[in-house]
Formats: C-alpha cells, structure tokens, sequence
C-alpha cells in the first residue's frame, strides 16, 4: 500500500478517512402521567426493542412526561418560576432529538390532556423533525394517533405511516399486565425503519 501512496502521491481508497456521523437521537416519549398507568411497561418494551436492534447510528432514550410537572398553558400556576423551569426543562430536552416515538393511551377518541398541553408548549423546538407512534387502548390507540397526527402537522412534523398498537384485550393480562403478542415486532420494526429514514433526512435539511 505504501509504494502505491508514494508511487501516485495520494492515498489509496483504505486511506481515506471516513467522515464522522453523529448519531441521530430518538426519543420515547411516555404520554401519560395517571398513576398506575400501563404506559410504563409499554414504553420500555418499546425503548428495549429499539436498543435490542444494535444500530449504532441511532441513539435511543426515554422521556417521561412525569418527570416534568408541567403546569396548564396560561394558568396561574404556569406563571410560576417553578413552572417555567419546569417548561424550559422539557422543551430543551425535546429540542435535543432529531425524532420522537410517543406512547400515548386513548382518551375518548384522543390523546391524554397531558400531552396534549405538553406539546402546546413546543414549536420551534420539533420543526422538521419525525415522530412514530406506539399506542395502547380498547382499540390500540389509532384514534389517539389520528389526533396526534393534526397536532403535530400544526408543529412541522411529520410523522410516519407505520405505528405500533396494543389491544388492552389481548396484549394485557387482566388490562393491566402486558404481554405483548408477537406479530407487533413486524410493525415495530417498520415503523423504526420509517422514522429512522425521514429522520436522518430532515437532520440533513435542518
């Protein structure tokens, strides 16, 4: 190799040095904040699966609404210096991910009003960015992804076709032991797939 690099004065192909790409950082966004609630075991189930695919070039992390305490947009409350810490806390740590899987339950054809008024407080923040959707629910959580769907059109982001649903019938023992049927690692993959490509593309554009 080195007679060749002399012989035409530049490095071969196996010289070259590879350009360093950051690795795009997903988010799973736990949607629900109720005590007792199912979305825990759901959210981790996702979170494990995605890290148990051993794609370097994506880093996984859990984002738990919870943790945040976000006060009601435009209360009294919100006007607190706690609860704007709180907010600028969560809107940083959205800011930071190139895309976002949220796990949401279905509340009357929805999403949960947690969510809901944790997203009222993003904007620029989730521009042009991806978002798959895991839900889990008498009927899996569709009309809640139908809802997030507008909600985040409004944000500038796009969200993929593909999405994960758990029946609280026949993924969960009693409703509230999961145990997630088998065939949902097709979509689950899918839907990594999805949000993995449009993710990388809108960071390039961004």
């Amino acid at each position: 190799m080195g007679f060749w690099k002399n012989l035409f004065g530049k490095s071969t192909q196996e010289d070259a040095v590879k350009p360093v790409v950051e690795p795009l950082k997903v988010a799973v966004v736990l949607g629900s904040v109720r005590e007792g609630r199912n979305g825990a075991a759901v959210a981790n189930w996702m979170l494990n699966f995605a890290k148990n695919r051993n794609d370097e070039s994506v880093v996984y992390e859990l984002v738990d609404l919870a943790n945040y305490n976000i006060a009601f947009l435009g209360s009294k409350k919100s006007q607190t210096e706690e609860a704007q810490a709180n907010a600028k806390a969560w809107s940083e740590k959205m800011a930071s991910y190139d895309g976002y899987i949220f796990v949401t339950p279905e509340y009357n054809h929805a999403i949960g009003g947690a969510l809901k008024n944790a997203l009222d407080y993003l904007n620029p923040e989730v521009n042009n960015k991806v978002a798959g959707f895991v839900g889990y629910g008498s009927l899996g959580g569709t009309r809640a992804h139908e809802n997030l769907r507008l909600i985040l059109g409004e944000l500038q982001v796009a969200d993929v076709r593909t999405a994960v649903t758990f029946s609280l019938i026949s993924d969960f023992e009693n409703m509230s032991v999961f145990k997630p049927a088998d065939y949902h690692a097709d979509n689950a993959n899918e839907m990594l797939n999805q949000v993995i490509t449009w993710g990388r593309a809108f960071k390039e554009l961004r």
